[in-house]
């Protein structure tokens, strides 16, 4: 293994006319869990389905696990678990008579971590009802266990929290970290920007297949826009004695006493500043505090405004 888990290089797909993934390049590191965001029909899935063998680029390569895909397909699958689009079985099967057919591709090593992935999923004891029975949720879990029945080093997971409800988010959320810490990596496309944003490590956002934003998630939410909320008695005359500083931007006043202050960055000299600028002018400080743009704020921003995931 090298020190990334996926190398993509100039990476293109068409379909006809249509451009889908578009020359994008990006190197994922390993031992971190990597989010791809976009809006609907942004080329996620298609490059998903490319790093897997299911689907050839039309440009560029990719390396998975140190491998050439699709030359090496064979070789890079054997490091890799994975889930495209909803995760599909045989309904009349249990979910642990699913997981036994799929283990028979790998051999008797993977049948022996049927339980032990079943377990890890929160399924155990679900494991012998069929997945006829199963939520939505449910069956995402077992493609989780399916794909976890190697053994893999990398996951790579399309859309994996589907169907979860609020509970079933944070158990995912603290799987995902748990791999993390095992030393797996984990390419993960999701578009709960919340969870995203206290799961991943690093983020690249795709936007008409093309890659408009990669970084760490503090790095991309930190380049966002940056503010100061502070409340007083009078937010009118504080804005006065506040607006026009250096490092300050526009000041904003609103009828609860509320002030919110556009800063370049925030600093904890610039949040001393307005403190004692409202002290000094015998005004209460009731609130202060810094406001950083959030993950699906700054996605808002790259991607002007498209909401549909």
């Amino acid at each position: 293994m090298t020190d990334h888990v996926i190398r993509l290089n100039g990476v293109s797909k068409r379909f006809g006319s249509l451009t889908a993934v578009d020359d994008v390049t990006v190197d994922v590191p390993a031992g971190r869990c990597f989010a791809w965001l976009g809006p609907n029909g942004c080329g996620k899935t298609t490059l998903i389905r490319m790093m897997l063998g299911l689907a050839r680029s039309n440009a560029g390569t990719i390396e998975v696990c140190g491998y050439n895909v699709p030359a090496q397909t064979a070789d890079a699958l054997a490091n890799v678990g994975g889930i495209v689009e909803e995760p599909r079985f045989y309904p009349y099967l249990t979910g642990r008579a699913n997981l036994q057919v799929w283990a028979k591709h790998y051999g008797p090593e993977a049948a022996a971590r049927i339980d032990h992935c079943l377990d890890r999923v929160g399924l155990i004891e679900r494991a012998d009802d069929t997945v006829k029975t199963y939520s939505l949720g449910m069956r995402q879990r077992l493609g989780v266990a399916r794909a976890l029945l190697n053994d893999p080093k990398l996951l790579i997971l399309d859309e994996p929290t589907n169907g979860l409800d609020p509970a079933g988010l944070a158990e995912f959320r603290d799987l995902i970290r748990e791999f993390v810490d095992e030393g797996r990596s984990v390419f993960i496309s999701s578009h709960i920007l919340g969870e995203v944003q206290k799961m991943a490590d690093d983020v690249a956002i795709i936007q008409h297949g093309k890659m408009v934003a990669f970084g760490s998630v503090d790095e991309l939410v930190n380049a966002g826009k940056q503010k100061i909320y502070a409340r007083t008695s009078d937010a009118e005359t504080a804005a006065k004695h506040i607006d026009g500083s250096p490092g300050i931007g526009l000041v904003t006043a609103d009828e609860h006493g509320g002030l919110t202050i556009e800063v370049e960055q925030v600093s904890d000299d610039l949040l001393k500043f307005v403190g004692k600028a409202l002290y000094d002018n015998n005004l209460p400080v009731f609130s202060l505090y810094p406001i950083h743009e959030t993950l699906e704020q700054r996605f808002l921003d790259l991607t002007d405004g498209e909401v549909s995931l």
